[in-house]
């Protein structure tokens, strides 16, 4: 098949390389020009994976209407904040699109898929969502992710476009549990990272970890998934990746938060996008007006919009009343 994937930064291209590893021929788009340059003089991804060579027969293409225009699939990965605008200029494509974007929109709390619902009539959109840190799957190290869409079909089919011995991908049906998850679980990693520039330690982390993998569920469930998905890879397995390690972009965001730097600051200085960011204000909105009980998503939105203080959110979440464990 002729598959382009659109984004051209870490996770863009480590599942471009595993795509055409698969037998397909795969085009890479971003949006930067001169990004692209430096990928084709060099055959590395000096920028987000440093390291790791890219093949010389991975085409790579700044213009969009070219990349897309023979693809018999597409995989989107870019940004939340940017999924709208770059879809919207695919409003034509009539296959399946696979979202890898872990985000909800704001204000409305959409999922990626509900987005692309919107600005692709005519595609059909799939989710492909995991414990999958780009700079491992990139070098061949054993990853497992779900592919999640409306029908079990469609999701056979981009299974087969991934899986391979390093890189196993499950189905599901659970589309917007799946998506739930891996969009929540960035808020929790956030607040993971603060514990860490707290100086809490392991038992602060994995009492966070399950609450906040309970909030996730609450939430999740009740704008449609599946309860038992939350303890699937898209939801415990991506949330546990996510919280522990050193590589996780929103981890290390929430750790420079709890030691005291400014969102501004941090965010001026990171290269590629800190998704929980975003989302803990979508979630937050979402989830008041949903009247779901989310504290630890109400803390985070509390320290990365409105100053709070790191230290004094932690204190007000353990001091909140007694209740029984859910």
């Amino acid at each position: 098949m002729k598959i382009t994937v659109i984004g051209a930064g870490a996770w863009g291209t480590a599942l471009a390389l595993v795509v055409q590893q698969n037998g397909h021929a795969v085009t890479l788009w971003g949006r930067q020009p001169e990004h692209l340059d430096s990928l084709r003089k060099q055959r590395e991804n000096h920028r987000y994976l440093p390291g790791v060579i890219l093949p010389e027969d991975l085409a790579l293409e700044a213009d969009l209407s070219r990349a897309v225009a023979d693809a018999e699939g597409l995989v989107l990965s870019v940004p939340s904040r940017t999924l709208r605008e770059v879809s919207s200029a695919l409003a034509n494509f009539s296959g399946l699109v696979v979202s890898t974007t872990k985000g909800l929109e704001f204000p409305r709390g959409n999922t990626m898929s509900e987005v692309l619902q919107e600005t692709m009539p005519k595609a059909t959109a799939v989710a492909l969502s995991g414990p999958s840190l780009a700079a491992e799957v990139a070098r061949g190290i054993p990853t497992a992710l779900v592919a999640a869409a409306k029908l079990v079909g469609d999701a056979v089919e981009v299974q087969q476009w991934f899986h391979r011995p390093t890189f196993r991908v499950y189905t599901s049906q659970d589309l917007p549990g799946v998506e739930f998850g891996g969009a929540l679980k960035n808020v929790i990693a956030i607040a993971a990272g603060v514990c860490d520039g707290l100086g809490y330690g392991d038992n602060a982390k994995a009492a966070l970890i399950t609450r906040g993998k309970a909030e996730m569920q609450r939430l999740g469930v009740a704008c449609g998934g599946r309860p038992e998905t939350f303890s699937g890879l898209s939801g415990l397995g991506d949330l546990t990746v996510t919280c522990f390690s050193r590589h996780s972009r929103n981890r290390m965001f929430g750790e420079r938060v709890g030691r005291g730097e400014s969102v501004a600051t941090i965010l001026a200085s990171t290269v590629s996008a800190v998704e929980g960011y975003p989302t803990a204000r979508s979630a937050h909105e979402l989830s008041k007006r949903l009247a779901i009980d989310c504290p630890i998503t109400a803390e985070v939105f509390a320290a990365l919009y409105l100053g709070k203080s790191p230290r004094h959110a932690v204190v007000d979440l353990l001091n909140r009343d007694t209740k029984p464990e859910d």
